[in-house]
């Protein structure tokens, strides 16, 4: 891992490039070097390095693991250049296939795409984030999933880029974005315009036919080759837990008689009967396997100078991203003492394996599987890649190889997931290994339970009289963590997606409300749609309606056009879904998102219905029945607040009619008349209802005004 910079069309870009180096100086202790495009400097330390004067400028700084050859690069008689934070695992394959005689994988890039632009990307096998500079044409793009990272800027007078967000910020731009790793930036700098080319994500069909023996074996091939080809001669670690995960790749290492270390982290509960589970599967798995193991307690008092230290070095308060940042930075730490190079982990195995509790409840477990893929960028690699970075170490995945990932995500459901396991075709191959069986069988524990550092956070947050984690860990990073637009319908599951997300310490910018003219939108909500203009005034926040004819399929093109809209307007990086069970809607919205380059966030996904609806009434949202349809409810439903004693009477019509509690099979839809992120109440005045038979109706709200909350109560 290294990093890039690069400023385009700004006075004083040499010198704004070497300050954004400094920022993220630990990406690289190597080299460094910087160019304007006509001179190319080298040097030991950033320090060393001149102040250029010249509006267009490269960066970067070098964390060697093949061979050390300082960037930026440039070919003899060939004014291309590059600048790449990457580990190209098939470099000498391809070196040998095209007789480039390149000395290690980014010098190879270079004469790659020099021969060939990036029409052969594919070809690439590994991870990167580049920028390649030919004429007046700046290209940057990531790998697939983006285990590397890169964001960037660009205002009416500039472009800029870098590894982390943070160098931008250092120098005061404004509307940062992390770019997409399905997209291709191309920056053109005569016209100063950005155009976006789409690369092809994973698919999960058609599903292998062959036996489970058969798939076994060949996924057993695919995974080990991807450890394979991600070994190292310099000294090396393992965040290890005494999961199925950590557990595969320490035993693997093993058989290859690596040297490596066993690195663990957990919070110190010397003076308690309970030990985090980690600590007691970690050390059992080390002395069953004879592995070298080292554990870093850490006391509760000690923990707040940490997060003091992560969250603003992830650029995020979220709960559980700091719980496991918190895991991550103290075995980095471990390993950056012992002077380690490179460190694996298992992360990628439940999102390829399903081991999360959301593919077993999902009806489509392989597309679930996809769906987390295409959200790991956002919610787990952007913070392991820093975090270990920090720590001088190069972070290698195994179980996010390309190869593995496009296999895997064909295996047949079953064969992952059955009635008493998870991730069952990784645990029968750890069997088949001989790895024990308690240890092969072990359940998932998230990272921030099994450590009991999520304890810990709570602990401190009681301590202090926060409320909640959240509004506690905000203390430490006050800027919010991304800006997001609502998907908003007036209900209350939009509404409820969007308060979840405000509370935590996201930047709920703008709603988006699409309009069908189709009341029988597979969809959208279509009842009293055109009162999302009073709830937005109601919550103070821009409302972008977009109409809809509501066909088919081609609504989702108005549905791109809104989204569109609220990236130009208000700059948003992500959209909020209230989706809970409907895998066609979530589906077709996250395609449209990733291709737009938004981060996508469904925080209802797979939430109890049940748990649902009470949690609505214990944040005092005040919801009535705008419309029903299910066998078990009439006209009498509708236009009244909800309260307990219904959701048991929708209770009972669930065991009696087999309808969804929270109307997610269109049983029924909501308005919201208030909630937390309401500073005014809506007050109806006049509604009118429309039976169409005894088990359908709606009622129109004619008539509804804004009145201030009654904050007695």
């Amino acid at each position: 891992m290294c990093g890039i910079v690069g400023i385009f069309h700004e006075q004083n870009a040499g010198i704004k490039t070497k300050t954004a180096l400094k920022t993220i100086q630990n990406r690289g202790k190597d080299a460094c070097g910087l160019t304007d495009g006509k001179q190319i400097i080298h040097k030991k330390t950033i320090n060393e390095l001149p102040f250029l004067k010249t509006e267009n400028c490269l960066g970067h700084i070098l964390h060697a693991v093949i061979n050390k050859i300082p960037h930026p690069l440039q070919e003899t008689n060939n004014s291309s250049i590059l600048v790449a934070n990457c580990e190209i695992y098939n470099w000498q394959e391809l070196n040998k296939k095209y007789s480039f005689q390149a000395k290690n994988d980014a010098e190879l890039m270079l004469k790659f795409f020099n021969k060939f632009s990036l029409s052969k990307l594919s070809e690439l096998n590994g991870v990167y984030a580049f920028a390649y500079w030919q004429g007046n044409i700046l290209t940057l793009t990531r790998d697939l999933l983006g285990e590397r990272p890169l964001w960037y800027t660009r205002n009416r007078d500039c472009f800029a880029f870098a590894s982390e967000k943070k160098a931008l910020e250092k120098l005061n731009y404004l509307d940062i974005q992390e770019l997409n790793p399905r997209q291709i930036l191309i920056y053109n700098q005569t016209s100063h315009q950005l155009t976006f080319q789409t690369k092809d994500f994973f698919s999960c069909l058609p599903e292998h036919q062959e036996s489970f023996e058969k798939i076994k074996t060949k996924t057993q091939l695919l995974l080990d080759q991807a450890i394979e080809k991600r070994l190292t001669v310099q000294k090396c670690g393992l965040l290890f837990s005494g999961g199925i995960d950590s557990t595969y790749l320490a035993h693997y290492f093993q058989s290859k008689n690596l040297p490596f270390t066993c690195y663990t982290a957990v919070l110190d509960l010397s003076h308690s009967t309970t030990i985090p589970s980690d600590l007691i599967y970690a050390r059992k798995v080390a002395q069953e396997l004879n592995l070298n193991l080292k554990i870093k307690k850490i006391k509760l008092s000690q923990i707040p100078k940490y997060i003091k230290k992560i969250v603003p070095l992830i650029e995020d308060s979220n709960v559980t991203k700091v719980g496991v940042a918190l895991t991550f930075f103290l075995a980095c730490e471990l390993a950056k003492k012992d002077g380690c190079k490179v460190i694996y982990s298992g992360l990628g195995s439940e999102e390829i394996f399903a081991g999360y509790e959301r593919h077993k409840n999902s009806s489509n477990i392989n597309q679930e599987c996809l769906s987390g893929l295409l959200k790991i960028y956002e919610r787990d690699l952007y913070r392991d890649d820093v975090l270990t970075m920090h720590n001088q170490l190069e972070l290698r995945l195994p179980f996010l190889d390309k190869t593995l990932i496009e296999y895997a995500l064909k295996i047949p459901a079953h064969y992952k997931i059955n009635a008493s396991h998870s991730k069952l075709i990784l645990r029968e191959i750890a069997l088949k290994k001989n790895i024990p069986t308690e240890f092969a069988l072990r359940k998932k524990t998230a990272a921030q339970y099994g450590s009991r550092l999520d304890y810990a956070i709570e602990k401190l947050a009681k301590q202090h009289q926060f409320p909640t984690k959240s509004s506690y860990l905000k203390t430490f990073y006050p800027s919010h963590n991304l800006k997001l637009g609502l998907l908003f319908s007036g209900g209350k599951d939009s509404l409820y997606a969007g308060y979840i997300m405000k509370q935590q310490n996201y930047d709920l910018t703008c709603l988006i409300t699409i309009k069908s003219q189709n009341p029988s939108s597979y969809m959208f909500h279509t009842p009293n749609i055109n009162l999302t203009t009073l709830q937005a005034q109601a919550m103070d926040l821009p409302l972008i309606i977009q109409e809809t004819t509501g066909e088919k399929e081609v609504e989702l093109k108005e549905l791109e056009q809104a989204l569109k809209k609220a990236q130009h307007q208000h700059h948003i990086e992500g959209i909020i879904t209230g989706a809970v069970f409907s895998t066609y809607q979530r589906n077709r919205i996250e395609k449209i998102a990733d291709k737009l380059g938004l981060k996508i966030f469904s925080p209802l996904w797979h939430k109890s219905q049940e748990q649902e609806m009470h949690e609505l009434l214990q944040h005092k949202f005040k919801i009535i029945l705008s419309s029903i349809a299910a066998e078990g409810l009439d006209k009498t439903w509708l236009n009244k607040i909800l309260t307990a004693s219904d959701i048991k009477k929708l209770q009972i019509l669930q065991q009696k009619y087999q309808l969804n509690i929270n109307g997610e099979g269109g049983e029924y839809e909501s308005f919201v008349l208030d909630c937390p992120l309401f500073n005014q109440e809506i007050i109806i005045k006049e509604t009118k209802i429309i039976e169409e038979n005894k088990n359908t109706a709606l009622v129109q709200i004619t008539l509804a005004e804004l009145t201030p909350k009654n904050t007695s109560k």
